[in-house]
């Protein structure tokens, strides 16, 4: 008769303090930026330079620890206030990323996603450790948070088609012709106007104003977005546009 050897699990190894998982709090920024004789604006968004081994001296996302007395939204807030000094007017809970090498110790980053109007941005005084920078761009960031940004844009981009978000980069009362430049650099392409217009005047989600916006064209009617709706509602475009 032939023996078969047997082989057992080792024993389970006692857990130490390095076996401690951290959870982290970052968040993505997105606003929109024109530079001088370009076509319609760029998606950006602001980085903080890593002041700390690991990865010190590179840009990552604004974020921080979370505290055990805290709920995540609100950790959301207060690290992206004591970063970027930005109360953004749209932030929504993104995605987890937790591969066990993503840091050298371990650690769960719960990602938010926001957005920021441009007059909002210019409206404070980035850190002296905080820089802009055009999103398709970033591609050497710290840790895995280069993969994070272009999870958001695309996050960005496929809920354009579908949902009014754009109203986070928009004042309060917009022209249909500004609308359609948000979705046009969000979407890194030309919507035809006519149809822009047809689409967004049947969507449900504008309320035309009384007033005019003036200047070297013909007067351009203002609208705004009706506040019963919320952002993640359906939006002007269709998803076969």
């Amino acid at each position: 008769m032939t023996r078969t050897a047997i082989e057992t699990a080792p024993a389970p190894r006692a857990p130490s303090a390095d076996d401690a998982t951290r959870v982290a709090v970052s968040t993505v920024i997105f606003s929109l930026r024109r530079e001088p004789g370009a076509e319609r604006p760029t998606v950006v968004l602001p980085l903080v330079t890593r002041t700390r081994d690991p990865f010190e001296g590179m840009w990552a996302l604004p974020g921080g620890w979370l505290d055990a007395s805290e709920s995540l939204d609100a950790a959301a807030s207060r690290t992206l206030q004591e970063t970027t000094g930005l109360a953004p007017s749209y932030l929504e809970q993104l995605y987890a990323f937790g591969e066990v090498d993503r840091s050298p110790t371990r650690v769960v980053s719960i990602v938010y996603w926001a957005l920021i109007r441009p007059d909002e941005v210019d409206a404070v005084a980035a850190p002296e450790n905080t820089a802009w920078f055009e999103a398709e761009s970033c591609t050497e960031l710290a840790f895995d948070h280069t993969q994070i940004v272009q999870y958001a844009l695309w996050r960005l981009r496929n809920k354009a088609g579908y949902s009014r978000i754009a109203h986070g980069l928009l004042a309060d009362e917009f022209t249909l012709a500004e609308l359609r430049e948000v979705y046009e650099s969000i979407l890194r392409r030309r919507l035809d106007p006519a149809n822009f217009r047809r689409q967004a005047e049947a969507s449900g989600t504008l309320i035309p104003t009384d007033r005019f916006r003036t200047g070297s064209h013909r007067p351009a009617r203002l609208y705004r977005y009706d506040r019963d709706l919320e952002l993640a509602d359906r939006g002007p475009l269709t998803t076969s546009h």
